[in-house]
C-alpha cells in the first residue's frame, strides 16, 4: 500500500524547514512521589523512523501521551511541528496520527465504519476517505472482515489502530508498542508499513522489543528508569557502546579458559553456545591479540575465531550498564 505523504511547509525562504518534527525539553512527570520522566531531553528529525526503545515500565507510554495532549508535565516542555503540546491547535493537531498501546474502540462499528469515522472527524472528502480507507484496510490485513470491532482479537484490534492513525495521512505518527499483540505474519507487515513511511512521515516508534527497532528504525533513544540514557543514529550507538563480538571454537572443555578471560579488562560478557563461546569486548585489538596465547595455555586447540556483528541488543545491555554503573 502507498500511503499519502502529507504536504511540507516550507519556511520563509521556500525551503522546507528543518526543525525536529519532535522536540522534548527537560521534561519530568511525576505521579505523587514517583518520578516517570526524569528531565527527558530529545529531537527527532523529520522524516525519520524514530525508535523510542526501553524495558516495560521505562515511561515510554507516559512520554507519549504528553506528546498527544492526554497528559500536562510536571515539568518542561514538548514541542510536535513547532507547536508547545500543551497548548497546541486543532490545526497542528489534525497531522498528528496516534496508536495507544492498548487501542478501544466502539464495539458496534465494522473496521470500515471505524476508519471512514475516524476520517470524518478530519474532515476528509467522502470519495477520498473511502478509497483511503479501503487501501489502509487492505493493508491492515482487515479488507475482507464483516465481523463488528467487539468481536475483534487484541492483534486484529492493533492494525485496525494503525489504520486509522494513518487516515489523515499525518506529518508525525506515533506508535505506542504497535507490534506487541501481532503475530509474525501481522508484525512483519506493520514494520514494512513503517519502514515505507521513511522520508515522508516522522514516525515515533515506542517499543521494547530491540529487533523491531533494529530491523526499521534510523535513530532510537534508550530511554531507562524516566531518563534517556543515549539519543542517536543505531550505526552511532555501536561506536558509542564500543562493544565488539568475537566468536571463537576451541577443541576440549573451555571452562578453565572462560575463567581465565573473565579476568580480561577488555571482556564485557562470554557466553557458552554448543561448541562455542561469544565474547563481547570492549578492546577489539587486545582481545584479538590475548585470545590465540590465552587459548594454547589452557591447552585447547583453536577451530575458530571471527567476528561477529553487534546486535541493538548487545548495545542495550551495554548503555544501561554504563548508566546504572
Amino acid at each position: 500500500m502507498t500511503v499519502e505523504s502529507p504536504d511540507r511547509h516550507p519556511s520563509a525562504s521556500g525551503h522546507p524547514a528543518q526543525s525536529p518534527a519532535i522536540e522534548i525539553t527537560r521534561l519530568v512527570k511525576t505521579f505523587g512521589d514517583a518520578v516517570a520522566l526524569d528531565g527527558v531531553d530529545l529531537a527527532v528529525p523529520q522524516g525519520s523512523v524514530f525508535g523510542f526503545l526501553g524495558p516495560n515500565g521505562a515511561g515510554k507510554t507516559t512520554a507519549l501521551r504528553i506528546l498527544t495532549g492526554l497528559a500536562r508535565p510536571t515539568a518542561g516542555e514538548a514541542r510536535i511541528l513547532g507547536a508547545n503540546v500543551s497548548t497546541a491547535s486543532n490545526v497542528v493537531r489534525s497531522r498528528i496520527g496516534y496508536l495507544p498501546d492498548v487501542p478501544g474502540f466502539y464495539p458496534w462499528m465494522t473496521a470500515m465504519e471505524l476508519v471512514e469515522f475516524a476520517g470524518r472527524l478530519f474532515g476528509i472528502e467522502p470519495a477520498t476517505l473511502r478509497e483511503r480507507a479501503a487501501s489502509l484496510l487492505e493493508m491492515a490485513g482487515l479488507s475482507g472482515v464483516r465481523t463488528k470491532v467487539g468481536g475483534f482479537s487484541r492483534g486484529m484490534k492493533q492494525r485496525l489502530g494503525i489504520a486509522q492513525a494513518l487516515i489523515n495521512a499525518p506529518s508525525v505518527l506515533l506508535l505506542d508498542e504497535p507490534t506487541s499483540a501481532l503475530d509474525p505474519i501481522g508484525r512483519r507487515e506493520v514494520l514494512e508499513m513503517i519502514a515505507s513511511l521513511r522520508g515522508r512521515t516522522t514516525v515515533f516508534f515506542s517499543t521494547h522489543i530491540l529487533a523491531d527497532v533494529e530491523r526499521v528504525c534510523d535513530t532510537v533513544a534508550i530511554l531507562d528508569r524516566g531518563r534517556v540514557v543515549v539519543s542517536a543514529p543505531i550505526d552511532e550507538l555501536k561506536r558509542r557502546a564500543a562493544v565488539d563480538r568475537l566468536v571463537i571454537e576451541v577443541g576440549g572443555d573451555p571452562t578453565m579458559l572462560i575463567s581465565e578471560l573473565e579476568r580480561r579488562p577488555w571482556l564485557r560478557a562470554i557466553s557458552r553456545g554448543e561448541g562455542s563461546l561469544t565474547l563481547s569486548v570492549s578492546d577489539l585489538t587486545a582481545a584479538q591479540h590475548e585470545l590465540p596465547a590465552a587459548i594454547a595455555a589452557a591447552g585447547l586447540g583453536l577451530k575458530r575465531f571471527e567476528g561477529a556483528e553487534v546486535s541493538l541488543e548487545d548495545m542495550f545491555v551495554e548503555l544501561v550498564r554504563r548508566a546504572e554503573a
